[in-house]
């Protein structure tokens, strides 16, 4: 039985060639990729083509994006197996992690992958990362999708979409996923790691909640910052501050006071850790302990991207019953350790 993959065109990398007269890097008709990628013909699934419109560069890439891409796939949804979505690098884990928020009790793969280099070059990645990315689009055990997160795939290693971060703008090898095992690695074989894979609560029908709320400030401290800056943001609902370590802050008393007027103006504030990999942890240290008192709330091993989507779709969202800080702290989709 061939397995229905839909490829879903939004931009990047992967869709561009080069100009050999100019130079310069420019768009081909996605529409035309079977040409341009023949082993297409080769992969046991029936592979359709959708793209956007207008494609967007990475940079580019946004709530408006993440809700069409979401609409897509729920247009599409029942009679299609898998979905890959072809997207540039640098937002990649953005999209990747609002959209694990977004499809509510998926059952089927969604991948996200793109390359460093254009599909036309010769030292192309966007080749591997494509077929290989269907492959595991189109992975069923039975009549169970292997799959049923949102996953991103690039050099050999598929990853938890809302657990990536781009760490490398040079080499193939891009993607990183600190606090969670990678799900699968292709070699000779398609390797996939069982207990590594999310499943959401069963007998539930697939869904789209498509809540983006705007009122979302992401704050990177630094030695001799200024935080009452941030008092002054009439827009600003949920702080995501990005301290040191394990969960501290300067202990000079200026800025726990402005935290604490912030926490008056009932705004909420999110703490995670601008170290790679590890987890927050308030009282490790006594820098940390202002946090405690403010009721600030942890984002345990929380990327940044996946604390920024989350904190988007939870505010002000009429699916969610309790407030921001009990609904930020559950395990929604595997984004979070428990």
């Amino acid at each position: 039985m061939k397995r229905k993959v839909l490829l879903i065109y939004t931009g990047g990398t992967i869709g561009m060639e080069k100009d050999y007269e100019t130079g310069s890097l420019r768009p081909f008709d996605f529409g035309k990729i079977f040409q341009k990628l023949p082993e297409l013909g080769l992969i046991e699934s029936e592979i359709a083509v959708h793209s956007f419109k207008n494609p967007v560069d990475s940079s580019d890439m946004g709530p408006a994006e993440w809700k069409e891409i979401a609409e897509i796939i729920q247009k599409h949804y029942q009679e299609t197996d898998g979905f890959v979505i072809l997207h540039g690098t640098d937002t990649m884990a953005y999209t990747a992690s609002a959209l694990s928020f977004m499809l509510k009790n998926l059952r089927k793969p969604v991948i996200l992958t793109g390359s460093q280099l254009p599909i036309g070059d010769l030292r192309t990645d966007a080749k591997e990362n494509l077929l290989t990315s269907i492959y595991y689009a189109s992975l069923y055990d039975n009549e169970d999708a292997v799959i049923q997160e949102v996953a991103l795939y690039f050099e050999y290693k598929l990853l938890r979409g809302n657990r990536s971060l781009k760490y490398s703008a040079e080499y193939f090898d891009a993607y990183q996923s600190p606090n969670w095992p990678a799900l699968g690695q292709s070699g000779v074989h398609l390797n996939v790691v069982k207990e590594a894979l999310y499943r959401g609560q069963q007998g539930k029908a697939f869904s789209v909640d498509a809540h983006l709320a705007e009122g979302v400030v992401f704050w990177r401290i630094f030695p001799g910052m200024d935080l009452e800056i941030l008092l002054s943001l009439p827009q600003l609902r949920v702080l995501i501050l990005q301290v040191y370590g394990s969960g501290t802050v300067p202990n000079d008393g200026k800025t726990a006071e402005t935290l604490r007027k912030l926490r008056m103006k009932n705004i909420d504030v999110v703490v995670i850790s601008q170290c790679v990999s590890g987890k927050i942890s308030f009282g490790k240290y006594e820098n940390s302990n202002v946090f405690t008192k403010l009721g600030a709330i942890s984002g345990g091993d929380l990327t940044a991207e996946a604390a920024i989507t989350k904190a988007m779709h939870i505010l002000d969202n009429p699916q969610y019953t309790g407030s921001f800080a009990e609904n930020f702290a559950k395990n929604l989709c595997g984004e979070i350790s428990e």
